[in-house]
């Protein structure tokens, strides 16, 4: 007989807890500590609050991989249940938290753990639909599976304003930062082979720079229109927010959008006014 499934994911999925409702996905949050606080990503600290610890003395939190112990916890308040779990993480390339949650699992058997080989709602959109699967009757062995086959359908990238946060968190030189603020650079990102890597350079304001980078990320490609994720770090004019949902909805045609800002995790690495549009393809 098959067990039911659980599907889990750690907190840089960035799913807006609407969304985490609506699909009954639980979440297991990193460690942010800052100073001698510490706290549970997403949960009571948020960018701006880190954006304002930043620009008041010059410190940004410090983020912790999921502890074996801490999976072996979690996972075990399901499989004690009888439960079957598909378990989704960041990239292992990124985080140490894809070679805990495999260890945890060994331990405890009936725990499927899947490598997104992404970050933010780049492992939202495969939680997503391992939820659907879970929804349809699939068994967890064959949801982990049908997962790992689409993360080479998912395309997460984001641009940035800013390489301040990249040089202050060790990403990229100080000279590199230096050059492209001066320069007016705004460099775009994307998951390729599960690492985070600059795959084009933009000149001009932020606000011209969103909408050329949405226009290529998208024209030309066969994508799903359900889930469409602009995921933001905070620091976004909403005037300019709903253009950018307006010229969305002009390139994907009936396209569900999902606003989403991400957690501290991510947020601490690329700054405020970060944005990324993540979609899966057909």
């Amino acid at each position: 007989m098959t067990k039911p499934v659980v599907i889990t994911a750690d907190s840089t999925c960035d799913l807006s807890r609407d969304l985490l409702e609506r699909y009954d996905i639980h979440v297991i949050p990193l460690t942010i500590t800052l100073g001698e606080d510490t706290f549970l990503d997403g949960q009571g600290f948020t960018p701006l609050d880190m954006y304002a610890r930043y620009r008041k003395d010059g410190t940004l939190p410090k983020t912790s991989a999921v502890g074996v112990q801490e999976f072996i916890d979690f996972f075990s308040a399901f499989t004690e249940k009888g439960y079957a779990v598909v378990h989704l993480d960041i990239s292992a390339e990124l985080s140490n938290s894809y070679n805990a949650a495999c260890m945890a699992a060994a331990e405890l058997g009936g725990v499927q753990v899947v490598d997104t080989r992404m970050l933010s709602t780049g492992v939202g959109l495969l939680a997503i639909e391992g939820a659907v699967c879970r929804d349809r009757g699939m068994a967890a062995r064959d949801i982990a599976q049908h997962l790992r086959y689409l993360t080479e359908k998912v395309q997460t990238s984001f641009v940035l304003d800013t390489l301040e946060f990249m040089w202050k968190g060790g990403r990229c030189t100080g000279v590199t930062a230096l050059g492209a603020n001066l320069l007016r650079l705004k460099p775009a990102l994307e998951m390729k082979d599960g690492k985070l890597g600059v795959y084009k350079k933009y000149r001009g304001s932020i606000e011209h720079v969103y909408k050329q980078y949405i226009r290529e990320r998208v024209e030309g490609r066969k994508i799903r229109p359900e889930h469409i994720f602009v995921t933001e770090s905070g620091e976004i004019d909403e005037r300019v927010l709903e253009e950018i949902y307006a010229l969305v909805r002009e390139l994907i045609p009936g396209a569900e959008i999902h606003h989403t800002v991400a957690g501290c995790t991510i947020s601490t690495h690329c700054g405020p006014k970060t944005l990324g549009i993540l979609f899966m393809e057909e």
